[in-house]
This record gives C-alpha cells, structure tokens and sequence, in this order.
C-alpha cells in the first residue's frame, strides 16, 4: 500500500479517471486507508478481496484530502453510492468526476500535438527577410496553416534583429536547401554540354565559308 502526495493540477489532468475523494483527513493517513479498506471490506462494497493499494493525498485549501482511484479494485458501486450520501457529513465523500468541475473549474485536457512543419526552401534564396517571410507563409498557407502563417509574419516583423527574425521562421517551417538549385546546377552542366558539342561545327563551317 502507497500514499502519493499530488497536487490539484494533477487531479485535473486525470480525466477519464473515476474515484472516491474524502475530504478533512486529519492524522495518520495510513490509518485512514486501512480503516476505509476495513470499513468497505466488511459492508460488501470491496469485493474478491481487493483493496485500495495506491492512494494519493492532496491540500484543498485548509483539508487534507485522499483519493482512492477506482482501477485494480473491484467495486460494488450502487453500495458505495449509498454510503457515500449516508455518511457525507462525516466524510465530505465525493466522486473525482464531481470534485473536479465543482471545485477545481474543470479538467485539464491532453496538449494537442504540435503540426508537422513543412518543408520550406529557403537556402539559397534571396535573404531579405521579406521575401524569406513571404516564401514562408506561402508554404504554411499551402499545408493548410494560413493562421500559423500569419503568426509567424506577425512575429517576424515585431522582431528585434534578423537572427530572431531567422530562429521565428524556423519554428513554423523546415528550412531547406533550395529545390530549384539542382535544376540550375544541371542546366549549367547542359550549358557547357552544348558549347562544346557546337564548337567543333562552328570549326567546320569556317573552311566552306572561305571557299565560297
């Protein structure tokens, strides 16, 4: 068996969870979960021979509070009801799915995870930070990220220095190397392909013009 201090701001991240929170725990805590473990055993309410093993004690203001976490016990819940009504007054008994909304103004859900940045070809371009910007929101706005992009130009602009303005953008983009720069690499090689293979006829037409 195990008492685990946590804090309000826990409790609200445990959506999903169902439990039974008693409220003004004063004393030896470990006493107070043998005796509820006790108490539930002999009315019925714990069954198989489970008990509360992992519970967790939290500060409301001046109370000291226990949860005892439904998971890994098995319950007979319409007589934990009852008992939960019959002895509120004793027990300040409630469910964590009523204290949480009531008191603590709601749970706190999951963070959405962070959209995949696009790749964004940057290396090589012009470095004015207006046309970086510009290719940058282009490429949000292409991924469907048209408020991100207007975040990040926002931001950029209201920045202090290009560095921060650079640092801004590579939150919200992959900075990659150009696309276009193989293309060019490749029509200079075509380039020098060509005049060599039109050099040697331009040789040959030399003769036949002085001829004429």
């Amino acid at each position: 068996m195990s008492i685990t201090t946590i804090t309000t701001e826990d409790l609200r991240r445990m959506e999903g969870k169902e439990g039974l929170i008693l409220q003004g725990c004063g004393g030896d805590l470990k006493e107070w979960v043998d005796g509820i473990n006790e108490m539930f055993t002999d009315t019925g309410i714990l069954k198989e021979g489970s008990k509360f093993e992992d519970v967790s004690a939290f500060q409301y203001g001046e109370l000291t509070c226990l949860l005892y976490p439904f998971e890994d016990v098995k319950l007979d819940i319409g007589k934990l009801a009852v008992w939960r009504l019959q002895t509120h007054a004793d027990f300040g008994g409630t469910w964590l799915s009523d204290f949480v909304p009531n008191r603590l103004g709601g749970f706190i859900g999951e963070p959405s995870p962070e959209p995949e940045k696009p790749d964004c070809a940057l290396i090589g371009q012009d470095g004015n930070v207006f046309n970086l910007t510009g290719i940058a929101s282009r490429t949000l706005r292409r991924n469907g990220m048209a408020e991100q992009a207007k975040e990040m130009s926002d931001r950029v602009f209201a920045s202090g220095s290009y560095h921060e303005a650079l640092n801004i953008i590579g939150e919200y983009v992959n900075i990659t190397d150009s696309e276009a720069e193989p293309e060019r690499r490749a029509s200079v090689r075509r380039q020098m392909k060509e005049a060599k293979t039109a050099e040697p006829a331009k040789k040959q037409k030399t003769p036949k013009q002085q001829e004429r």
